[in-house]
């Protein structure tokens, strides 16, 4: 191809004559050939294959926990407890508790009452993105 035809080239994308999303043609003017590219699909389409498989997760159970605080004791230190031992742990009172989903921590909350049960709201939420980083 010389440097004339390659200017003389030109891209269309028409839907009517190609009806296949991602699909551009290309067309010379001096030849009567055409050819098709595919070109790979930016945007997902909310009725996808990926929103489907969203929906199949939506009923697996996972285990949410409360963790108020953790320490590291020696063992020696762990068979002397008994009833009315006191554990000092790493976490201020009236500091965030963590909300774990599996282990993964995806919140910070506090305590409240629900009836006559625990309950814990949530007061920050971590970002999908670091949930992502964090797997």
């Amino acid at each position: 191809m010389n440097a004339e035809t390659a200017q003389n080239e030109k891209k269309v994308e028409d839907p009517k004559t190609n009806p296949e999303e991602g699909q551009v043609k290309t067309e010379d003017p001096q030849t009567e050939d055409k050819k098709t590219e595919t070109k790979p699909t930016e945007a997902v389409e909310p009725n996808s294959a990926a929103v489907n498989n969203l929906r199949v997760l939506e009923n697996i159970e996972v285990k949410l926990t409360v963790e108020v605080g953790n320490t590291e004791i020696a063992i020696k230190d762990l068979l002397r407890l008994n009833e009315g031992s006191v554990v000092e742990l790493d976490r201020l009172a009236g500091d965030p508790l963590d909300i774990l989903a599996n282990g993964t921590k995806i919140a910070k909350g506090e305590v409240v009452m629900v009836g006559e049960k625990f309950g814990i709201r949530f007061t920050e939420v971590v970002a999908p993105e670091e949930l992502v980083q964090n797997l």
